[in-house]
């Protein structure tokens, strides 16, 4: 997800009750964060799904000084 930032990722989860999307880094540290997951209710992620998620990879960037 590069709209997001460089090195994010998206699962992609399809079922019965909709479709749900995990926005994730691995590039920090050793450890996998979570940025944000949500489902899906339109073809087009929102904009506030996408913002919040930046807002929390800015927050990890600053907070592990890299």
């Amino acid at each position: 997800m590069s709209s997001v930032g460089a090195g994010v990722k998206e699962i992609r989860i399809r079922e019965a009750s909709g479709a749900f999307r995990v926005i994730y880094i691995t590039k920090l540290k050793d450890a996998i964060y979570v940025l944000h997951c949500f489902q899906k209710k339109t073809q087009k992620t929102r904009r506030e799904d996408i913002s919040l998620a930046t807002q929390r990879l800015k927050y990890l960037i600053k907070e592990s000084g890299s």
